[in-house]
């Protein structure tokens, strides 16, 4: 039922079978403020509900709200969310995300899901994550401007050295070496491989093994910049063994355990956030350099043929921007509407999967930082 945010893609991609369900909601951490989110769950579901009921007859509607109605009795659940929530549901599909952002309340039915929301928390230029890292042990967390949380590792990624080495941690050895003249000469005992260096060479092929695991396993599927938190000399092994192109170049030269989690956050942000705001600026450049030479445009029509025909390179999306209609994936011709028919979903939403689908990107941006007036943006291919 949990899905990871990194599996938002292949909801995207998928050809799924209408009605599509979409219910995404603020939630609460902790308590007592949690207690009225599954309250106001079962509030969006009874909306979705009333909204089949315009089109599905009783027999079908009943399995296609089941799934979330159950969800709502899940009291463990709801002890366990974070700042935000998505629900997608389906004939034959069920996947929910705790979100680390919060959402406003919405719940709609339509032909696709409405997946604005997630555009926007998988957009790399806003999240990081944090590898805090020791020769004893290591954590992964994922962070945002708000919040940093701590991700349950991969299968098959060693937690601590023990873990990763076992019985093959290298134990310091001594040989013997005879000296002196003749044979009788006394022998003289030497250490080879004395105990720093063994630790040296069980530090390296920890790193080795966690760089791979991480990289296989969390920065490759999230596509995040990974922020490394660990002493200036595990700093240096680490780099000189780590095959991720995620790694960010700049790092916190500070033993983790000496970190509360929420000093790491302050730190990781203190850090992050300029190179997340230079990555956002030269794409909004971009943009302007685009649209000067006849290769951008800010109108909603243009943008829409321009995607379905696959022009748009790069697409930004007002966050705070909704403009209820169909998209004609065949003509690109988008057609105003009312968001509460069945039907009928958020024109920019479509259009946004129009250009993943496509190979495009989308980046979803507050209103303060689009580089248009009309919700939408792009640049183009050609």
């Amino acid at each position: 039922m949990n899905a990871r945010v990194s599996d938002y893609p292949a909801v995207v991609f998928a050809s799924q079978e209408p009605p599509c369900l979409s219910l995404y909601q603020k939630t609460h951490r902790r308590h007592p403020e949690n207690q009225q989110d599954p309250i106001r769950f079962r509030n969006l579901v009874k909306k979705l509900e009333e909204s089949l009921a315009k089109k599905y007859p009783k027999r079908e509607v009943g399995p296609l709200v089941k799934p979330f109605y159950e969800l709502a009795d899940d009291h463990r659940f709801w002890n366990h969310t974070l700042d935000g929530l998505a629900v997608l549901g389906a004939p034959g599909m069920f996947k929910t995300y705790r979100l680390q952002e919060n959402v406003r309340d919405f719940a709609v039915v339509s032909e696709s899901f409405y997946t604005k929301p997630l555009v926007r928390v998988f957009q790399t230029y806003e999240r990081y994550q944090v590898l805090s890292l020791t020769r004893g042990r290591i954590k992964l967390y994922e962070g945002t401007k708000d919040s940093l949380d701590e991700v349950a590792l991969a299968d098959g990624i060693p937690r601590t050295m023990t873990e990763a080495l076992g019985e093959q941690i290298t134990a310091p050895h001594q040989t013997v070496a005879s000296y002196g003249k003749g044979a009788k000469g006394p022998a003289m005992h030497h250490g080879h491989g004395a105990r720093k260096d063994e630790a040296e060479v069980d530090a390296e092929r920890f790193f080795r093994m966690v760089d791979k695991g991480v990289l296989e396993h969390h920065s490759q599927a999230s596509g995040l910049p990974l922020l490394l938190v660990a002493l200036p000399e595990n700093q240096g092994l680490f780099r000189q063994v780590s095959q991720n192109p995620y790694l960010m170049k700049p790092g916190i030269d500070m033993n983790p355990d000496a970190l509360e989690n929420g000093r790491v956050h302050e730190k990781a942000w203190e850090v992050f956030e300029p190179q997340s705001r230079e990555r956002l600026n030269a794409l909004i450049d971009e943009y302007g350099d685009a649209f000067a030479k006849g290769l951008g445009s800010g109108d909603l029509d243009e943008v829409a043929r321009a995607a379905v025909s696959g022009k748009v390179a790069t697409l930004f999306i007002d966050n705070d921007f909704q403009v209820p209609g169909r998209l004609d994936r065949a003509t690109g011709e988008a057609t105003p509407d009312d968001i509460e028919n069945p039907e009928i979903g958020d024109l920019l939403d479509d259009i946004g999967e129009v250009v993943l689908q496509k190979g495009g990107s989308v980046h979803v941006v507050h209103a303060d930082r689009m580089p248009s007036k009309t919700g939408v943006a792009a640049v183009f291919r050609f």
